[in-house]
C-alpha cells in the first residue's frame, strides 16, 4: 500500500477540505470555459466537458506536477479548428489521439528538460499576455445573442452583469481577510448563485452557453480511412497540437513550481499529458492541456496534492450525469468575477516594477511575447519566437565579448590569449585579431580562457591555419580542454590535429 500511496504522491500529509473545495471551485470554473472552447471549435458541447473529466483524471493521477489542473484547453483546440472544418470531427479525434502519442514520446524520450531554455523575460511575457486573454475572455461574456447576432448587453441587463461581477471580486477579495475555511472563490460563486436565485434575479447563467447534460463517454475508434494520405492531412495539425499542449502545461509547471517552491517532473507530465489526449482522442474529448487559469484557481485555494484535481475531474463528470440542472443556473457574473481576479493574479505586476532595471532587449522581448499571446492567441509560438530572439541576443551578446591579449615572449614567438567562446557568431571577430603577414615565423593561440564550440569555430581555425601555411610559418593551439580536442578529432576530414605531451596541439591543413 504504501509503495502505491508514493507512486501517486498521497504519502504526504493531506489538507482533504482544502483539497476537496479547491477542486469544487476548480470544476465550476472549467465548466463554462470548455463548453466555451467545444463550440468555438464547432464541436458538440459535451465534447469539451468530456476532455475536462478525462484530461483531468489522468493527469491528476500519472501527471508530474501535483496541484495542477488539466482540461480541454483552448490553446490546443484553436490548433485544430481548420481541420475540423475542412475534414470533420473525427479527424479531430485522430489528430488528439496522435498528437497524445507524439507527447508520450517526448516524456519516454526525456525532452520535456528543454522547457528550462525559456528565458524569464518570456515567461512574463507569457504570463502577462496570457493574463490579458483571460480578462478580455471575460469581457466577452457581456455579449449576448439576439436573432443570430452577437452584442453587448445594454440597461438593465448590463448593470445586473456589471453588479453580480463586481459583488463576486468584492467577495474573492475581502474573504480571505475574515476566514480562510472556504475558498474565497467557491464561496463568491456560491453566495452569489444564491442571491440570484432567492431572488429571481434575471441574468445570464451557464445554460445560455451550452446544456451539460449528458452520459458517461464511450470508446470510439475514430471514423476516418487510416492509409498515408490521411496521415499526412492529419499529422501537422497533431505535430502543433502536442507542441501548444506542451509548451503551455510545461511552462505551468514551472509556474507551479515557483509558487509551491517545489519540484515537478516535466517528462512525466510530458507523458501524462499525451496518454490523456490518447484517451480524449479515444472517448470524444476534443484534446487539451493544462489549463493556467484553473491552476491557480486550484492552488489559491491551498490545493498542493493530486485530490484536488480528481476531484475537480469527478465532479465534472457527475454535473454531467446528474448535476446539470443546478449547474446550468449559476449566473455567469461569479465565474466572470473569479475568472477576472484570476487574470489579476496571473499578472506579473513585477515586471513593471523592475521594467527600468531589466535590459533593454529583455523588455522588448518580453513585450514582443505578450502582444504575440494576445494577437494571435497562439501561447507556442509567442514561447518559440521569444526564445529563439533571447538566443540570437545572447549569440550577438557573447560574439562580442570574444578578444585577444597579446605578446612576443623571450624565444621571439608571438602569443595570442583568446578569451571568449569561439563560436559561430565570434568566428569574424577572431579572425580579425591576428596579423599574418606581419607575425613572426612561430605563432601560439592560447584557449586557456576559451572554448572551440562548433563547426563554425572549427572552420575558424581552419581558415588562420591556412593563412599561416602560406605564409611559410608555424602555427600551435595550446590549453585546448578534453571536449575541444575531441571536437576537432571529429574534424579531422577538415583539419588535422597532433596531439603531443604537452599542452601544445599543432594544427595543420590538409595538403
Amino acid at each position: 500500500m504504501q509503495k502505491i500511496l508514493n507512486l501517486f504522491e498521497f504519502n504526504q500529509k493531506i489538507n482533504y477540505k482544502n483539497e476537496v473545495l479547491a477542486g469544487l471551485t476548480v470544476a465550476m470554473t472549467m465548466i463554462p470555459e470548455s463548453l466555451s472552447f467545444a463550440i468555438l471549435a464547432g464541436l458538440a458541447p459535451l465534447t469539451g466537458l468530456y476532455a475536462a473529466f478525462l484530461m483531468g483524471l489522468v493527469t491528476a493521477i500519472l501527471g508530474g506536477r501535483p496541484g495542477m489542473v488539466s482540461g480541454g484547453a483552448g490553446a490546443t483546440i484553436v490548433v485544430l479548428i481548420a481541420l475540423a472544418a475542412s475534414h470533420g470531427v473525427e479527424y479531430i479525434f485522430a489528430a488528439v489521439v496522435l498528437g497524445g502519442i507524439l507527447q508520450l514520446l517526448v516524456g519516454l524520450f526525456k525532452l520535456g528538460k528543454f522547457v528550462r531554455l525559456i528565458p524569464q523575460p518570456v515567461m512574463y511575457g507569457f504570463l502577462n499576455g496570457l493574463a490579458i486573454i483571460i480578462f478580455m475572455a471575460q469581457v466577452a461574456q457581456f455579449k449576448i445573442t439576439e436573432n443570430g447576432i452577437a452584442g453587448w448587453m445594454q440597461g438593465p441587463a448590463l448593470y445586473v452583469m456589471i453588479g453580480l461581477t463586481v459583488l463576486t471580486i468584492a467577495i474573492v477579495v475581502i474573504l480571505p481577510k475574515i476566514t480562510k475555511v472556504v475558498p474565497a472563490s467557491l464561496a463568491a460563486i456560491l453566495i452569489t448563485f444564491v442571491i440570484v436565485y432567492f431572488f429571481n434575479i434575471d441574468t445570464k447563467k451557464v445554460i445560455d452557453i451550452a446544456s451539460v447534460s449528458g452520459s458517461l463517454p464511450s470508446f470510439h475508434i475514430p471514423d476516418i480511412v487510416f492509409t498515408l494520405e490521411t496521415l499526412q492531412v492529419i499529422f501537422p495539425y497533431a505535430l502543433i497540437m502536442a507542441g501548444v499542449g506542451l509548451i503551455e502545461s510545461l511552462l505551468t509547471l514551472n509556474m507551479v513550481d515557483e509558487i509551491t517552491s517545489t519540484k515537478g517532473r516535466p517528462n512525466r507530465e510530458a507523458a501524462a499529458q499525451g496518454i490523456a489526449n490518447i484517451t480524449n482522442g479515444f472517448f470524444g474529448g476534443m484534446g487539451g492541456c493544462a489549463m493556467v487559469a484553473q491552476t491557480l484557481v486550484n492552488i489559491g485555494a491551498g490545493a498542493r496534492t493530486r485530490l484536488s484535481a480528481i476531484v475537480g475531474a469527478l465532479t465534472i463528470l457527475a454535473i454531467i450525469l446528474m448535476g446539470s440542472s443546478v449547474i446550468e443556473q449559476i449566473p455567469m457574473a461569479a465565474l466572470v468575477g473569479v475568472m477576472m481576479m484570476v487574470a489579476i493574479g496571473t499578472f506579473e505586476w513585477a515586471s513593471l516594477r523592475i521594467i527600468n532595471k531589466m535590459p533593454r532587449h529583455d523588455i522588448l522581448i518580453g513585450i514582443l511575447v505578450a502582444a504575440i499571446t494576445v494577437l494571435l492567441h497562439n501561447l507556442a509560438l509567442a514561447v518559440l519566437i521569444g526564445v529563439v530572439i533571447s538566443a540570437l541576443v545572447f549569440a550577438w551578446e557573447s560574439a562580442k565579448r570574444i578578444r585577444a591579449r597579446k605578446f612576443v615572449d623571450d624565444q621571439g614567438v608571438k602569443h595570442y590569449e583568446i578569451y571568449g567562446p569561439l563560436f559561430f557568431g565570434s568566428t569574424t571577430a577572431f579572425l580579425e585579431k591576428f596579423d599574418v603577414l606581419n607575425d613572426p615565423k612561430e605563432v601560439v593561440i592560447d584557449f586557456r580562457e576559451s572554448k572551440i564550440a562548433d563547426m563554425s569555430a572549427i572552420g575558424a581555425l581552419n581558415k588562420i591555419t591556412d593563412k599561416y601555411h602560406k605564409q611559410g610559418k608555424k602555427l600551435h593551439l595550446r590549453h585546448l580542454s578534453p571536449d575541444c580536442r575531441q571536437l576537432l578529432k571529429n574534424a579531422e576530414s577538415i583539419i588535422e590535429v597532433n596531439i603531443i605531451d604537452d599542452p601544445t596541439y599543432h594544427v595543420m591543413t590538409n595538403k
